[in-house]
């Protein structure tokens, strides 16, 4: 008889795997020390924290959509409700007179509301996330659009509070800090937290171990509604008042930085941390680049080549891991 021989797992070297778990991280250290060289403004403490309070929003929303990726679903709704979650909360301000910390409660619940439909829609109705997701982004926006009558609606002082600076230091900045906290406690130090991986890695077979998929998705997609209404609220503050068309295409930035970040759109893995990066990462190269004169059109052929670099390094880490 031949001996078959045993397939062992390629070893990589410690400087490797950690280049491969923090690309990232590299990547944005690299990005900043060239935009030092290329502009004297960019490591500048104004445009610092100007960098910070545009990732705030997108790192947010991506928060959120960290819930879903890990368990390998996907949320194209959050930009709609975000822009849906702060119109109720301003409409409810100028037209229902209700008093601005309870305008705040009623943003957060529209978008809890909003996530739970879907998960719902996705965890019982068996739909596709793509499909259930698709469809509550387009109710979110027309809804919004027949609430506002096309018009912006002003907030609440408590909504506004959320885009202002205290003692130097932006909101923003501190409610995405506040949320990245609850987002990295969630998914690591809570049993619900490591059922998402579980789902994420091998649904069937988290169901058969006895995890209540169905009710932890309606939770994930939930979760994902909570993070998009904070978002919504904190760019209603920054401009003091709600937009109708505001966050169009956030879902697609949002996305981009759960995946930039580390985790992989087909399930298991992501991060807090890495999320933040990814959020953190597009901002600069945002930044970096209006600093520079670079035209907005080419600005997205660069996001869209660092989506797909980052994809495509995931597809990389995943076959050296099976190796």
């Amino acid at each position: 008889m031949t001996q078959q021989k045993v397939k062992t797992p390629r070893k990589i070297g410690p400087v490797v795997d950690w280049l491969m778990n923090n690309g990232a991280l590299v990547g944005l250290v690299v990005l900043c020390v060239a935009l030092f060289i290329a502009t004297p403004h960019f490591l500048t403490v104004q445009n610092l924290l100007n960098v910070g309070i545009q990732a705030a929003t997108v790192a947010i929303l991506a928060f959120g959509m960290t819930f879903v990726i890990v368990t390998a679903g996907i949320d194209l709704s959050v930009g709609s409700v975000a822009a849906f979650a702060a119109m109720v909360s301003a409409y409810s301000f100028s037209e229902l007179g209700l008093p601005g910390w309870l305008t705040v409660i009623v943003g957060l619940g529209i978008g809890l509301l909003a996530g739970l439909l879907s998960g719902l829609s996705i965890a019982y109705g068996k739909l596709p996330a793509f499909i259930a997701t698709l469809a509550m982004m387009s109710i979110a926006r027309g809804a919004t659009l027949v609430l506002s009558q096309g018009s912006p609606i002003p907030s609440a002082p408590a909504v506004n509070w959320m885009g202002s600076t205290k003692a130097g230091v932006p909101v923003p900045i501190l409610m995405m800090v506040l949320a990245g906290l609850v987002c990295w406690f969630i998914l690591s130090r809570t049993v619900i937290g490591r059922s998402m991986y579980a789902i994420g890695g091998n649904e069937e077979a988290a169901r058969l171990s006895g995890l209540p998929v169905k009710k932890i998705l309606v939770v994930v997609y939930g979760l994902s509604g909570i993070f998009a209404g904070l978002a919504g609220l904190v760019m209603t503050g920054r401009l003091s008042s709600a937009q109708p068309q505001a966050a169009v295409g956030y879902e697609l930035d949002a996305i981009a930085a759960v995946v930039i970040g580390g985790a992989s759109l087909a399930g298991g893995s992501g991060k807090a941390t890495g999320t933040l990066i990814g959020a953190i990462l597009l901002a600069v190269i945002r930044n970096g680049l209006n600093l520079m004169n670079v035209s907005s059109f080419w600005q997205q052929i660069v996001i869209g080549c660092v989506i797909a670099l980052a994809v495509g390094f995931d597809v990389i880490r995943n076959k050296t891991e099976r190796a």
